[in-house]
């Protein structure tokens, strides 16, 4: 029987390969892996929050070469919950990234725990909501433009559990820090300062530089959950 230290060692080469090596195929774009994926320091940040939250199903929009997506599966085998599930969604996976993060993820043995919708998010989460999905939180790396961003925010409010976590990568992009903001003004989305510390980045694939911001925020959601009354908008 593998032993759950058997199964964590097995992630963890493939990442440290992934950073080593990179992806065995890549889209025909300069330095598209640099540009593209979540940084390793972000994604040991990510993999050590979900554990101290004892994260068991997660969400993740936003697949590409699978940075991420192996640090979430690495906590999740961590935590070590009976039931643990990680659910991925990337329209473009198979078609664009000629399915390169699927295969980092199952030569890592995450395929066990992780299942993979190839469609737009706003057609993906509607459905795992209506199938009454709960996660205890969530990982946004998906389309950056505003509206797709913040249709993607507004579905994850319900299938994240209340006091969950919403973490969301190149926070520092007008579009996605909009988005967020509305939901900090309005639905009580509290950031969490400390989550993802050390680093900020100026421009997509730009080297992380010493600075105020992250690349990656993490919130949380507020318990009990509420629906504020129309009068009480608050612009953003």
């Amino acid at each position: 029987m593998v032993t759950m230290e058997e199964r964590r060692a097995r992630v963890r080469e493939v990442r440290r390969r992934l950073v080593r090596e990179g992806p065995a195929r890549t889209r025909d774009r300069e330095a598209d892996f640099e540009k593209v994926t979540v940084p390793e320091r972000a994604c040991d940040q990510l993999r050590d929050l979900l554990i101290r939250e004892g994260a068991q199903t997660v969400v993740e929009v936003g697949l590409a070469y699978a940075s991420s997506a192996l640090a979430i599966g690495e906590a999740l085998i961590t935590v070590h919950a009976p039931h643990p599930r990680h659910v991925i969604i990337d329209p473009f996976q198979e078609r664009a990234w000629s399915n390169v993060g699927w295969d980092l993820l199952c030569s890592a043995g995450l395929d066990s725990i992780a299942s993979l919708v190839l469609a737009p998010s706003s057609i993906g989460l509607p459905r795992l909501l209506a199938e009454g999905l709960a996660a205890d939180a969530a990982f946004v790396d998906g389309s950056h433009r505003f509206h797709e961003v913040f249709v993607d925010l507004y579905f994850l409010r319900k299938i994240v559990r209340p006091g969950g976590l919403i973490v969301v990568d190149d926070a520092w992009t007008p579009s996605v820090r909009t988005a967020v903001h509305y939901y900090e003004r309005n639905l009580g989305w509290r950031a969490i300062p400390d989550a993802f510390p050390g680093e900020t980045v100026t421009a997509a694939g730009a080297a992380p530089q010493a600075g105020p911001g992250s690349r990656c925020r993490a919130f949380r959601l507020p318990d009990p959950s509420f629906e504020p009354p129309f009068e009480e908008f608050r612009a953003f």
